[in-house]
């Protein structure tokens, strides 16, 4: 039995840009294409206003979580389903004190709980503030069934299964390549003038350099959740401020440069305009952080509730930092569980718990609920079958997505009947093809983050392959439609 994907009119998914989107452009062949920022500069910008603030939060669960027991069936032959497969895995439905807590919805007699050390997820997924989206993944196509993924006719992703080459794909969203550049940095490069300073990107990182925030002309800016007024500057450089990766990074953008100018020195020239700029974007965040007013929402003491906090921090004081527009970033690791699954979940779900709802608190206070999505993403799910004591390396698994500006209380996607006969299922170990390409999440949170429907092809370049938009060559599968989150 399989739930069914919420359709929406694509009169109405293209018509959901936001009123600050952008003109359009001609479509691009590649985001590899070095003479990409040249091509964006060229384009027409519109700047915002502070009213029409827009922030995104993307949370990477390093190591790949195993999301099957995040969200569980249970209506009665699906749950049965999930038991037999999983095995020593399953979580028990019938368990006094409860390992699964039921989740107000039916969708036809289909029905879902939540893993027990997650109540303030269940409650905000009852309120309408949080929803989730069902066997997402790494696609660069369509691909059905089984027989589709074996007869050869299929693009796969690279790597499949490998941690280095999925985290990377949920983050570039360019599965047949190992692109440098990320889904949070195409669309920054696209939108940057919305803000008024030039000296601070609109992506800011918790979490060092990443994938998700690099641009083809814009890099993130990485703070420390301890960064202050007090403290900020050279000793709270971004974690990259090293030999290692901040000569890469100069390394690159010099190579980049060469498609269209040439320089005695490259090399010295990018390396001391990255250094002026981030010693510009220090004073503009020191004088910044300098009017953060405490939250009265509590934090808990973990890294990532304090990562969070940090970011409701720098959001408070958007306006001295001259923001219409912002993505952050953070990562919260250690989701590798090939032994101990069920009590290393029973430690590390309540965390993420409890740091989603002290945040999505801090947005209510702060008055921005109604501006701010924060979403999950990570490597790939697990196996539904177990290794003895955990779970291996799979494909298409579950995400959150929560905030004011989605229709929470749903889930989105297709949950598919978890056995091994399952026609999605491509090993003997429940492994799942998934039915929502991360393509097509990553189109409905940019459009209402204010990308043209005419730019989605240079934020995604694969969208064209699920569905059409306006800068699509050709028609779009008929099986494939938005999901409408928004």
């Amino acid at each position: 039995m399989v739930k069914k994907r919420r359709h929406i009119s694509r009169r109405k998914f293209l018509g959901e840009a936001s009123c600050a989107a952008l003109g359009s452009t001609a479509f691009l062949n590649s985001v590899l294409n070095l003479g990409a920022i040249n091509t964006l500069a060229a384009r027409p910008h519109i700047i915002g206003s502070p009213s029409d603030y827009k922030a995104m939060v993307c949370i990477l669960l390093a190591g790949g979580a195993d999301t099957h027991n995040v969200l569980i069936p249970t209506e009665t032959s699906e749950y049965d389903a999930y038991q037999a497969t999983r095995s020593d895995l399953a979580l028990d439905i019938n368990a006094n004190p409860p390992e699964i807590l039921d989740l107000d919805y039916d969708d036809n007699g289909l029905t879902y709980g939540v893993h027990a050390g997650m109540p303030d997820v269940r409650d905000m997924f009852d309120e309408g503030d949080l929803s989730f989206l069902a066997n997402v993944g790494t696609l660069i196509e369509p691909i059905d069934d089984y027989n589709d993924y074996e007869n050869g006719g299929k693009q796969i992703p690279l790597g499949l299964y490998s941690h280095s080459d999925q985290i990377m794909q949920w983050q570039t969203s360019v599965p047949q390549s190992r692109s440098a550049v990320g889904v949070g940095g195409r669309m920054a490069d696209l939108l940057h003038a919305m803000n008024s300073i030039d000296g601070i990107s609109m992506n800011i990182s918790l979490d060092g350099k990443n994938r998700f925030q690099s641009g083809n002309s814009i890099v993130e800016y990485a703070i420390n959740n301890d960064t202050s007024a007090q403290n900020i500057g050279f000793d709270g450089f971004p974690s990259w401020w090293s030999n290692s990766g901040f000569l890469n990074m100069t390394k690159d953008s010099s190579i980049n440069s060469m498609v269209n100018h040439s320089y005695a020195n490259l090399f010295q020239k990018t390396f001391g305009e990255l250094g002026d700029q981030t010693i510009e974007s220090t004073e503009i965040f020191k004088t910044a952080l300098a009017n953060v007013v405490p939250l009265n929402t509590t934090f808990q003491t973990t890294g990532l509730s304090q990562d969070l906090k940090k970011i409701a921090e720098v959001m408070s004081v958007r306006s001295h930092l001259g923001s219409c527009r912002q993505i952050f970033f953070t990562t919260f690791g250690g989701w590798d569980h090939h032994d101990d699954v069920i009590n290393n979940q029973n430690a590390m779900l309540p965390i993420l718990n409890d740091a989603l709802h002290s945040f999505n608190e801090a947005m209510k206070e702060l008055g921005i609920h109604d501006k701010v999505i924060t979403f999950t993403i990570s490597d790939f799910a697990r196996t539904l079958t177990s290794n003895g004591n955990g779970s291996d390396h799979a494909w298409g698994g579950n995400q959150m997505i929560m905030g004011g500006p989605i229709t929470g209380q749903e889930i989105y996607g297709t949950y598919p009947t978890l056995n091994l006969t399952n026609p999605l299922n491509v090993s003997d170990r429940g492994r799942y093809i998934p039915t929502t390409s991360v393509d097509e999440f990553y189109a409905e949170v940019a459009l209402w983050f204010g990308v043209s429907p005419n730019d989605l092809d240079y934020v995604l370049p694969n969208l064209c392959n699920f569905y059409s938009t306006s800068g699509c060559p050709a028609a779009p599968p008929a099986n494939y439609m938005p999901i409408g989150m928004f």
